[in-house]
């Protein structure tokens, strides 16, 4: 009737939670009974657990086991949780010793015949880990070089049970059993699109450079073939590389989606998402009807979410984003729990100027039907849009002006321009003139002199702008000003912003 002890980790969105796991063996009727509110997948450990120890040579007690998931109230999911029960079971035995398994973390899916295999999420997990004060995991030897980039864990490789009782035996002997992952091989580099292939459209490259440098959203309106979605797509190569906080936020995201690059190293590039118009809720903001899961939303955080035809979306889903958009997150609301996902992405809708996308005087759609199109995005998610350029259709001139500026070019103006911003909101919660609050824009020593301010002024006055769209022009003036090398926006900056607010004269909000 022994009893034994040790740690797994769960997840709750993108975010591990660290579990005591308790295996108690008593008298009575044969069965296996879990408690701690384990899923349908958590609770079919039994079944995969007793198969593989049986092949391993250990055999359970025909007897009444207990396994208990602590904390209780806290919903497990999955089948990560199948390797620390599998070894507090052979700790209950004595097949290894009890207080070796104790304080560390095992993470892994079990196989009948005994081997160890990789679940995702496993960065996000071992992150859980260390912030609890684990210093020691064993994880699948698929997930180690995962695992390993959390600094401050000793990460231990397995494929088998049998190397997990060899490991604890040789500890308890005195011995050290060293347990070395697979050898990966390393990533290919991912080509990123240049600037330089696109054919003019020198407006709404300009306006590409001004969402990129503050981070601001984007609408594009224009033909189809004009190169919104070429424009949209090359957006992430002028962002700035992501900083080690936000590349371990942004991997722990892929993590839990089981989409990380070959290699299973960081990150480091801003994420570019283009969900397909037909997405359901679920897919782009995130849920599901079991365990929650991040949607499109969230895996372009600190990146890119392109919504290509932006009008033929749902309208439920276009109106989801503004919580996000507006936060930086998205809370996923269930009857047990709440659970926050990381959202904090940059918006690029793109739009045809009419249902037949000819526009102008080309255009055959009724008056009516021509409203209903745009009508589609409402007033208040284009409110939260920054930018809104006219994308025309691409002439023969254009061609002839031969290839623009390229990529690296641009990308160089706009890591001068944040690291002013950087160096502005050193000391406060912000590091983008996107998201700092309005408030703090028209009060104290950022409130911009009232003549340079007036055309956003009598804008408010005759209700052409809301509040939310003045404080928007005053973000995306400061941005302007950074691009300029100036110390603050003056009228034309502020004049430019409020230009920048309508898409070449298509009428949108």
């Amino acid at each position: 009737m022994g009893f034994a002890r040790t740690r797994a980790v769960t997840l709750a969105g993108v975010e591990g939670h660290l579990v005591t796991v308790e295996v108690q063996g008593a008298s009575g009727l044969p069965a296996f009974v879990m408690s701690g509110l384990a899923d349908s997948a958590c609770r079919q450990a039994p079944d995969r657990v007793r198969p593989a120890l049986r092949n391993l040579g250990v055999t359970l007690p025909a007897q009444r086991w207990t396994v208990n998931l602590s904390p209780a109230g806290l919903p497990k999911v999955g089948s990560g949780l199948d390797l620390a029960i599998a070894t507090a079971l052979m700790a209950s035995e004595d097949a290894v010793d009890p207080r070796l398994v104790d304080p560390v973390a095992h993470v892994g899916e079990v196989a009948l015949d005994g081997a160890v295999r990789p679940v995702p999420g496993v960065l996000p997990m071992v992150v859980a880990a260390a912030a609890a004060g684990v210093r020691e995991v064993l994880v699948a030897a698929a997930n180690a070089a995962e695992a390993s980039l959390v600094s401050g864990v000793e990460v231990h490789a397995v494929r088998t049970l049998s190397e997990v009782r060899e490991f604890y035996r040789a500890r308890a002997g005195g011995g050290c059993l060293r347990l070395v992952a697979p050898l990966v091989d390393d990533p290919e580099p991912e080509r990123v699109p240049d600037l330089s292939e696109v054919v003019g459209q020198a407006h709404a490259r300009a306006a590409l450079e001004v969402a990129a440098a503050g981070g601001h959203h984007l609408l594009l309106v224009g033909p189809p073939g004009a190169g919104k979605t070429m424009l949209a797509e090359r957006l992430p190569g002028v962002l700035p590389t992501l900083g080690e906080e936000d590349a371990l936020a942004v991997t722990a995201i892929h993590s839990v989606l089981g989409t990380l690059p070959r290699g299973n190293s960081l990150v480091t590039r801003a994420p570019f998402v283009a969900p397909h118009h037909s997405a359901s809720m679920a897919a782009v903001i995130g849920g599901g009807s079991g365990a929650v899961r991040p949607g499109a939303v969230s895996r372009a955080h600190r990146g890119v979410l392109f919504m290509d035809e932006a009008p033929e979306f749902r309208r439920d889903v276009l109106d989801g984003m503004r919580q996000p958009l507006e936060s930086g997150e998205v809370v996923i609301a269930r009857s047990d729990r709440h659970v926050r996902l990381p959202a904090r992405f940059q918006l690029v809708l793109a739009a045809n100027p009419c249902p037949c996308g000819s526009g102008g005087g080309l255009c055959t759609c009724p008056p009516r039907r021509r409203a209903g199109y745009f009508g589609r995005l409402s007033g208040p998610l284009l409110d939260r849009i920054d930018l809104k350029v006219g994308v025309s259709a691409v002439a023969r001139a254009d061609l002839a002006l031969g290839p623009g500026e390229c990529t690296a070019a641009v990308a160089e103006r706009v890591a001068r321009a944040r690291e002013r911003q950087r160096a502005r909101w050193r000391e406060t919660p912000w590091s983008l003139n996107a998201e700092v609050p309005g408030s703090v824009l028209r009060h104290d020593r950022f409130q911009l002199p009232r003549a340079d301010r007036r055309p956003l002024d009598e804008a408010l006055d005759r209700g052409t702008l809301t509040l939310r769209g003045l404080d928007r022009r005053l973000r995306v003036a400061w941005t302007l000003s950074d691009l300029a090398d100036l110390q603050r926006p003056g009228r034309a900056q502020v004049r430019h912003a409020l230009h920048l607010r309508e898409p070449g004269g298509v009428k949108v909000a």
